[in-house]
């Protein structure tokens, strides 16, 4: 019988175009001795990309992923997901093909219809989606272009999409989560507005356990002055503390988990036993670079 996180891993398999049998087969088969004979071409091949991951990952080739191995191909995973999602929505924008995506080409793309047809939305909610969103987008892509000449190459566009990545884009990242939260406007998070971007209350209902939990958090740690809200340079210090590098964080949390003999470092027998981890994980995209030929990861 598998467990909830193990279902979790089977639906996701799923969705990778291996059938029922072959993805129960395959995690039994790594949960007892991490070696198959006999399967079908699609699960050898799912087994094969596992392998070739393990070898990418294991940076100096001597047979152990450490720690840092682990943490420096997470942080490349995450990279190779920004840009290949930038590669992908490149050509919606940049409509006359030179290479370059001007604030106006963005407009036109993702405001276009709504600027051309302002009565249709005029009652609707999606006009005070759209009112908000298109001033919030343009000083969004003016921070992201920093040379200032309206249109954004590959890598400012990159900063446009995916700002929490680049440091020159972070006072961006905490100005929209502050206005995202403070719904009365006054500049600042406090703890009700805190509790409801996470938790919607029902009617005279009680507060489950873990939103209790959250109000201390915000107490405790959250609200470092005591004036019982947030202001910009707190909120700053909860979405991007500077001492927490997420990528180490996992990859510790992988090695802990999977090294069954405790010396600090995986075999690739210790990985592919507990690879239902590795699946649910950044190291493998969760899971989307099973799907990849090699030359791709």
């Amino acid at each position: 019988m598998l467990s909830f996180p193990q279902k979790k891993v089977v639906h996701h398999l799923a969705s990778l175009g291996l059938c029922w049998f072959e993805i129960l087969l395959l995690d039994w088969l790594w949960r007892t001795n991490g070696r198959v004979t006999a399967v079908s071409p699609g699960l050898e091949q799912c087994l094969a990309r596992s392998r070739k991951i393990v070898d990418r990952i294991d940076n100096d080739g001597d047979g152990f992923v450490t720690t840092e191995e682990l943490k420096t191909w997470i942080k490349r995973v995450q990279k190779r997901y920004i840009y290949d999602n930038v590669a992908k929505v490149w050509k919606d924008y940049d409509r006359d093909k030179d290479d370059k995506i001007s604030w106006e080409e963005y407009k036109q793309a993702t405001y276009g219809y709504y600027l051309g047809n302002p009565a249709e939305f005029q009652d609707s909610s999606d006009h005070h989606t759209f009112k908000k969103m298109l001033p919030r987008d343009e000083r969004r892509f003016k921070a992201a272009d920093r040379d200032g000449d309206q249109t954004a190459t590959r890598e400012e566009f990159t900063a446009f999409l995916h700002p929490e990545e680049f440091e020159h884009m972070k006072e961006i990242v905490v100005l929209e989560t502050l206005e995202d939260i403070d719904k009365n406007g006054d500049g600042f998070v406090d703890q009700d507005e805190y509790i409801a971007d996470m938790f919607s209350h029902e009617e005279n209902g009680p507060e489950p356990d873990w939103v209790l939990s959250e109000r201390e958090q915000f107490t405790e740690f959250r609200d470092l002055n005591k004036d019982g809200k947030l202001d910009k340079d707190e909120i700053r210090h909860w979405i991007l503390p500077q001492d927490y590098d997420h990528a180490q964080a996992e990859a510790r949390h992988l090695v802990y988990e999977s090294d069954k003999n405790k010396d600090e470092k995986l075999t690739k027998e210790e990985i592919l036993e507990n690879w239902n981890m590795f699946v649910g994980s950044q190291a493998t995209n969760y899971g989307e670079d099973l799907t990849k030929n090699h030359d791709e990861l």
